[in-house]
């Protein structure tokens, strides 16, 4: 994807003394352009991170920078890869509202995410449109797994998949596929039961569809769930389906797909 460069940005001198001009104080129409924040770090109300905790990891891991920052506010511009993201809800500014219905995934079953101070990450407003293209995911995933490091991370949140999950969960979920492994279905997207199947939660984010899969008797069966696992890679891989076609997963042979509406698909294993 062209402009995705890898490695670390240096900063022109002529940007780094507006940087320090924009120090302290966001420009309220960035704030207004920001997007919706994809992942989140829970922390306890305590143990919240602040800028400083934010360039610490920096300075000690090099994994990325600061580029723009409001100490105030509880935000700042991470740079990564060549790609800037938004990172708001940092100490002492108000955290990032946590929400219910979640799906918890390494966690403890009575795990009260709402009693958690949420910190976001969102992809800058240069990304706009694009921050759901697999090159910016993936960079953003390699940033939530440094981010997730920091001392008192209680949980990693993919928000479009409304899932929380252990840190070191996410961290081998998604480093696996960033080393060249299958994407993570059950890390970036959700699986939950549904009347008549499997349905997939947050792979929207990525297709712009989401799924109801049903076994071969019309119900879901104890394979399917590996089934509906490969689709989601099938899905992520191929991109949107808007004609009824058949679909053969390596491993486990033909599901019949077809849209049920503009953003919903029905998959039938065969």
């Amino acid at each position: 994807m062209p402009g995705f460069t890898r490695g670390r940005h240096k900063v022109p001198a002529d940007e780094r003394d507006k940087q320090e001009r924009h120090s302290g104080h966001e420009d309220r129409a960035a704030v207004s352009s920001r997007a919706a924040p994809v992942a989140g770090l829970l922390f306890a109300s305590d143990a919240r991170p602040g800028i400083d905790g934010l360039r610490t990891l920096s300075q000690r891991g090099r994994a990325f920078s600061l580029s723009h920052e409001d100490a105030s506010g509880g935000w700042a511009e991470i740079l990564c890869d060549g790609l800037t993201f938004d990172c708001c809800g940092l100490a002492p500014a108000k955290a990032g509202e946590v929400r219910g219905g979640m799906q918890l995934i390494g966690l403890p079953r009575d795990f009260a995410a709402s009693t958690l101070a949420q910190v976001t990450l969102a992809p800058g407003p240069h990304l706009a449109g694009s921050g759901n293209l697999q090159p910016v995911v993936r960079i953003l995933s390699g940033l939530v797994m440094a981010l997730a490091r920091m001392p008192g991370v209680r949980a990693v949140i993919w928000l479009p998949a409304q899932i929380a999950m252990r840190p070191e969960w996410f961290v081998e979920a998604v480093g696996i596929w960033l080393k060249g492994g299958p994407f993570p279905a059950l890390a970036l997207t959700g699986l939950v039961r549904a009347d008549g199947g499997i349905a997939s939660r947050g792979l929207a984010y990525f297709t712009g569809q989401e799924f109801i899969l049903s076994g071969k008797d019309g119900k879901p069966g104890e394979g399917d769930l590996r089934v509906a696992i490969r689709l989601v890679d099938w899905l992520v891989a191929h991109g949107r389906v808007d004609a009824p076609r058949e679909v053969t997963l390596v491993g486990f042979g033909p599901v019949w797909v077809e849209p049920d509406s503009r953003n919903s698909l029905k998959a039938r294993v065969l």
